[in-house]
């Protein structure tokens, strides 16, 4: 999995490229959210828009950096999820639990 980040403002934005499976980029999407703590990032958003595939293991590893960003009193956001990835989101009700965007724009306007 290929990551890119820029700065907009005071957010973050991540967007990784792949597929985010158990072995492949679970453990990339993760270690750079925590990296992004570290270095003081508190709102954060992760683009979905170039991931293929998201696997139960890498649902898991978003959760992990849900928490992770609760613990520091952050903030996470979502988008360009396609409709494969948002049905899995459904399924599990993780849905409710993220703030999901269809758009960058729209989950920018959220902060």
């Amino acid at each position: 999995m290929k990551m890119t980040r820029k700065n907009l403002n005071d957010v973050l934005i991540l967007y990784p490229e792949g597929k985010i499976t158990l072995g492949d980029g679970d453990q990339e999407l993760g270690e750079a959210v925590r990296t992004e703590l570290e270095k003081g990032a508190r709102k954060i958003l992760i683009d979905f828009t170039k991931v293929s595939y998201l696997d139960s293991s890498g649902i898991g590893e978003l959760v992990g950096c849900f928490t992770s960003i609760k613990n520091k009193n952050g903030e996470l956001r979502i988008c360009g999820m396609n409709a494969k990835i948002f049905g899995l989101m459904k399924m599990t009700s993780l849905h409710s639990v993220f703030e999901v965007r269809d758009t960058e724009a729209e989950a920018l306007s959220d902060f």
